[in-house]
């Protein structure tokens, strides 16, 4: 038996170098506190990074004889700062000349410099697309570079915001090192890494040829790297910061975060978008009506979307009443805290059709699209009606930062729920689908749901997630806690939780109900017979039910059958998502094990 697959496989990783490659890191880890404590002046090492911090801002600050041998210190601290990073060339020459330029050897100035460079290549890379398009006569191709572009600007985006939360002001070195801050570059610069990884996805799906798949590499691996390197000195320098208890350089604790960890909600859904979702009827901004019988009412849900405001800071929301809404409805990216909520799972249902068969690319696919931040949906079905024999057809992607979705129901086949990027919350929802019916590189998790694999096409098999963590650094993956995994129909294909896409893959099932329809190996690799990487993380805790047995699962070097109560925690909304900053009143969940 087969199924389709929507993306190209994971390249080969050599577990003998990863290893290698890990161990090093480590001792790289211990050699930059050392390197950069010694060439920025500072006497203690061990255990006083907190006087890195603060000598190599004085000396960033200070005028005279200090600020004169910035460059020499610079050449030592970028070295130390790129050794963390998988692309030591590329971050040594990137941040070496923009030291120079700003005359500063402080670790935080230099990373703060750095994501301009990074949006120098992304804004230089957003403009290839247009010229790939030029004399391309396929129609599938084109469409590709289409994603392409859409991507690549997301991508800048995604830096813009990064740029934005390390910005100057009086508190700029603070704000960097707060958990917050780093928590949100972490997730914009995965966001980053992972659109433009999508537009290889879009040309693997239509099996580009060669040549244009070389020249989109040739073309993205500049931004790439600068992302990617990014990223890594944001976990494992910045995070040192972070995590020291520096008077003045952690956040400070509100009471309101107090009282959502108390309450077990994600920590950026803020208290006022909590009260709306626990309360059953909201006052709307707008109310959608296809009978147009209700005053004041419009009739489709994109008229609805085209009257929110770009760039809101305060929530608008809209009520769409009991109906079925045949169209594609999309929230941009200048869509930001948008509410919507119906009368109920099968009473409000947004449907659509568009597949890969018939010529969309999978990233076009979904009825319903979300990238705007802030996005809520409550009460409502969200369906792709194509059938299994149009392979990949989404009903629902996010990309939307810190989003929502509360007894929501996702029904299709192949690709049902693409979680694309950013951090993702879902509760008590249905998602009910065949192929990789969860998918993406969000940091998602998912609480409480029923997940329903249904009876596939011939010959194939079931595989309900399929996880997307292209570089080791980003914060993303699929936890799946609380749930309950159990057949829609008459299931008679072999099912499986999940399949690794790529080389970093990150799924983790927790405290769930699995029922005894799943094969006792549990998990597939994503082509038969070539064993996914030992890089990917796959693991499983305190699962019940027929089917929870790990006594048959796969021995993969990438898979753990229990994990500790310290590991598990990881994965919670508290942790995985800092979920008690954001999560709005009216969301159950459960912020730990």
């Amino acid at each position: 038996m087969d199924a389709p697959p929507s993306f190209k496989a994971y390249e080969n990783v050599d577990p003998r170098k990863e290893d290698a490659r890990r161990r090093k890191q480590k001792q790289r880890k211990t050699a930059i506190i050392i390197i950069v404590g010694v060439f920025i002046g500072l006497g203690v090492i061990a255990g006083a990074i907190a006087g890195v911090v603060i000598h190599a801002t004085r000396n960033s600050d200070s005028s005279g004889d200090a600020a004169k041998k910035a460059p020499a210190s610079a050449s030592a601290v970028v070295k130390a700062l790129c050794s963390v990073t998988q692309h030591k060339d590329s971050c040594v020459s990137s941040l070496t000349q923009v030291a120079g330029e700003a005359k500063t050897a402080d670790p935080k100035r230099l990373f703060a410099v750095s994501l301009k460079v990074v949006g120098d290549s992304l804004t230089k890379l957003a403009s290839k697309p247009a010229e790939w398009e030029t004399g391309v006569n396929d129609s599938s191709t084109k469409m590709a570079f289409q994603v392409c572009r859409e991507v690549f600007n997301d991508a800048i985006d995604r830096l813009q915001d990064s740029i934005s939360s390390v910005g100057g002001g009086d508190d700029g070195d603070e704000k960097l090192t707060s958990s917050t801050t780093i928590s949100d570059l972490k997730t914009w610069l995965s966001s980053s890494i992972t659109d433009q990884e999508t537009c290889m996805d879009a040309l693997d799906e239509i099996k580009a040829d060669s040549s244009t798949v070389s020249k989109v590499k040739a073309a993205m691996k500049e931004s790439t790297e600068f992302s990617s390197n990014s990223l890594a000195i944001v976990t494992h320098i910045l995070s040192i910061f972070g995590d020291l208890k520096i008077p003045g350089i952690n956040r400070r604790l509100l009471a309101s975060d107090d009282q959502n960890r108390a309450e077990g909600f994600p920590e950026w859904f803020k208290p006022a978008d909590r009260r709306l979702l626990k309360e059953k009827k909201v006052k709307p901004d707008v109310i959608v009506d296809q009978t147009g019988a209700t005053p004041g009412s419009v009739k489709t849900i994109m008229e609805a979307v085209n009257r929110v405001p770009a760039k809101s800071k305060t929530r608008f929301v809209i009520y769409v009443k009991a109906g079925e809404y045949v169209e594609k409805v999309e929230l941009d990216k200048t869509k930001w805290n948008v509410m919507m909520y119906g009368d109920g799972i099968g009473k409000t249902n947004i449907s659509g059709s568009a597949n890969f068969i018939d010529g969309t690319p999978t990233f076009q696919t979904p009825t319903l699209i979300a990238v705007g931040k802030g996005f809520v949906a409550k009460f409502m079905t969200i369906k792709n009606t194509a059938g299994p024999e149009k392979h990949q057809a989404v009903a629902m992607r996010s990309g939307s930062d810190q989003s929502v979705f509360y007894q929501c129901a996702f029904d299709a086949f192949q690709d049902t729920l693409y979680a694309h990027s950013n951090r993702q919350f879902y509760r008590e929802c249905d998602i009910i689908g065949t192929i990789d019916f969860i998918f993406g590189n969000a940091a998602s998790v998912f609480q409480k749901c029923r997940i329903m694999p249904r009876q596939p096409m011939a010959n194939q098999f079931n595989t309900i997630t399929a996880q997307g963590k292209k570089d080791l650094n980003e914060n993303t993956g699929i936890s799946i806690q609380k749930c309950t995994i159990t057949p829609f129909d008459n299931v008679t294909a072999d099912t499986y939780l999940g399949r690794p896409w790529k080389e970093y893959s990150t799924t983790v099932i927790m405290q769930s109900i699995i029922d005894g329809f799943l094969k006792p190996e549990g998990w597939i690799a994503w082509v038969t017979g070539v064993l996914p990487p030992a890089t990917i993380y796959y693991a499983e805790y305190q699962n019940r039910g027929l089917g929870a047995s790990v006594g048959r699962r796969v021995k993969w070097a990438g898979y753990r059958h229990s994990l500790t109560p310290e590991e598990a925690e990881k994965y919670t909304v508290q942790n995985f998502l800092e979920g008690q900053v954001w999560m709005p009143v009216g969301v159950s969940h459960d912020p730990s094990l």
